[in-house]
């Protein structure tokens, strides 16, 4: 039989979230943004890697853009080149995860730029999107965090303000 204290604890004590992410992991996660932002003068992103069971994600490690494309960073906005999803999708073959979320910080506000709407990092049905306010400097409460479902052709659907905190679960 398997089976973890820790994810016991947290169907005991927590709602059912759509996707959770460790408080160490979240940190670490934040803290890279912050530096590949070189002190909030770009933006920055990753692939949220995890896995997903009953219909909810669990985040369990990142892929830091610049990582896998050096040059993703240097306009200042981020810009993926597609050729490097290759070395992504083995990433994830190796770890035995996939992507289940992707997350860039913005300068101002969570909100998702014309730019973000026309070109998902994974342009399928159902991907999560987030957004990190003030180039994700600390406090950051979990429900500034801006969240988008990927819808297809072009359109998202917002998880709105108050809803946040039930939907995405930063702790155990």
């Amino acid at each position: 039989m398997n089976f973890s204290i820790a994810q016991i604890i947290a169907r005991l004590w927590s709602p059912r979230h759509e996707i959770s992410c460790s408080w160490f992991l979240w940190q670490r996660l934040c803290a890279g943004l912050r530096e590949r932002g070189r002190n909030a003068t770009r933006e920055s992103g990753a692939f949220l890697l995890g896995y997903r069971t009953a219909g909810r994600a669990r985040i369990t490690d990142f892929i830091l853009y610049d990582d896998l494309d050096r040059h993703a960073l240097d306009t200042g906005i981020v810009h993926f080149d597609g050729r490097h999803f290759g070395a992504l999708w083995d990433i994830c073959k190796q770890r035995g995860v996939s992507v289940v979320a992707d997350v860039h910080v913005h300068p101002g506000g969570a909100g998702q730029s014309s730019s973000d709407r026309d070109h998902p990092m994974i342009s399928r049905a159902g991907h999560i999107a987030l957004i990190l306010p003030d180039f994700a400097q600390p406090p950051l409460p979990p429900e500034s965090v801006g969240i988008y479902r990927y819808l297809g052709g072009k359109r998202w659907d917002t998880v709105p303000m108050p809803a946040r905190r039930t939907f995405f679960h930063i702790g155990v």
